[in-house]
């Protein structure tokens, strides 16, 4: 009889079961075919005379982070972190770590990843330099709150895969420490990557049928000035969901003036109809509400349209089940006072989806252009 000793068993084992696992393999290949390729890496440019994240193809993820400078922050100071932080979204962006990166692994897929800076009042004053941006003025609908409001610099970082835009954000953040502290984060969530079609928001609607389509003159004049600068407001819209499902859907179709399902306007049969605001019905009433959301947000000139590029917000329920849900609205264009401020107003003063939705946070900054290979973001304007 021969003996087998616990280390020749264990031994025999795995090469035993080294080789069932390799026919079991070569059995699929036969089956399946090959394992097909690895998915292409898709990066988007960090450089270019605009910043990326602007007219980019909405991402999956997105996160809003507002800095406060600290005291003494100047603006040599303030140029030195503008630097540091472009080198950071630069190689972030290409799927390479930032320098100093101790988890280099996160940094490897870059899942379209791109990183936005904002200047807001407070970056300017700090420097010593007069503000091409102003805090909006007040609307009777918000209800602000400090927490979700202001800022001195805003980095917009958004992705295809929220593991990146999570290591993206701590890395800047953390390159920031010596310079300026978190004044709020507000993460965000769209359709995932690759969805055809408009998003829906939080209350089921499609979201930024309007906008300009990016490559378009259109586009170009809504939201581009002519140095490559824009400017952005960040408005954080908590949605009132209970409210909301109580009501018919007649109602809610009535105040946004488009069917929920398609998204036509309530005059048409497919989403991009145009609404036809005069049409009447039999009894002589508008068939979209003079108050609808879609007839008041209406502008007509390029110049007047605003590039709405919103994040929809989920916190969770209450212990209660009371949702906190609601919209991280950001719209760009080249002038908010001109574009972005008397849609507000219309909306603020008339609204129908008031009822539903009330503004509890708000900021405005000014986004720089873009930057070339070894250059860093802000440099036109801290330089």
């Amino acid at each position: 009889m021969t003996k087998v000793s616990r280390r020749g068993l264990l031994l025999g084992g795995a090469v035993g079961a080294g080789a069932a696992a390799a026919g079991i393999a070569a059995g699929r290949s036969l089956v399946d075919g090959p394992e097909p390729p690895p998915e292409p890496v898709t990066v988007e440019a960090f450089h270019g005379p605009r910043q990326a994240g602007i007219a980019t193809e909405p991402q999956a993820h997105g996160v809003f982070c507002a800095l406060d400078l600290r005291e003494g922050t100047d603006r040599d100071a303030t140029a030195r972190l503008m630097r540091l932080l472009s080198d950071d979204a630069a190689r972030l962006t290409r799927g390479t770590a930032a320098l100093a990166d101790t988890e280099p692994e996160l940094a490897t897929s870059p899942a379209r990843l791109t990183v936005t800076f904002g200047f807001g009042p407070g970056l300017y004053a700090a420097a010593g330099l007069a503000s091409p941006v102003a805090a909006l003025p007040g609307f009777a609908v918000d209800r602000l709150e400090a927490r979700w409001s202001g800022g001195d610099l805003l980095v917009q970082i958004c992705g295809d895969d929220a593991l990146t835009v999570a290591h993206a954000q701590r890395m800047l953040v953390k390159d920031a420490r010596a310079f300026a502290s978190v004044r709020w984060t507000q993460r965000g969530f769209r359709a995932a990557s690759g969805t055809k079609g408009t998003q829906r928001n939080i209350l089921g609607q499609l979201d930024g049928t309007g906008n300009p389509a990016a490559g378009t003159s259109a586009f170009d004049t809504a939201v581009w000035r002519p140095d490559g600068s824009t400017t952005l407001v960040v408005r954080r819209i908590r949605a009132e969901l209970d409210d909301w499902a109580a009501v018919d859907r007649t109602v809610r179709e009535m105040s946004v003036g488009r069917r929920l399902d398609t998204g036509a306007p309530l005059t048409g049969l497919a989403e991009h109809d145009e609404p036809d605001f005069a049409a009447r019905d039999e009894l002589g009433i508008p068939v979209i509400h003079p108050s609808s959301h879609v007839r008041l947000a209406r502008v007509g000139a390029d110049d007047k349209r605003i590039l709405r590029r919103p994040y929809n917000y989920d916190e969770g329920p209450s212990a209660e089940g009371k949702p906190d849900t609601g919209l991280i609205f950001a719209s760009y264009q080249a002038d908010v006072e001109r574009q972005f401020t008397p849609i507000q107003r219309a909306l603020s003063d008339a609204d129908l989806l008031n009822k539903w939705v009330t503004p509890i946070g708000s900021a405005v900054f000014a986004v720089p252009p873009g930057c070339g290979e070894g250059g860093w973001v802000g440099e036109g304007v801290l330089g």
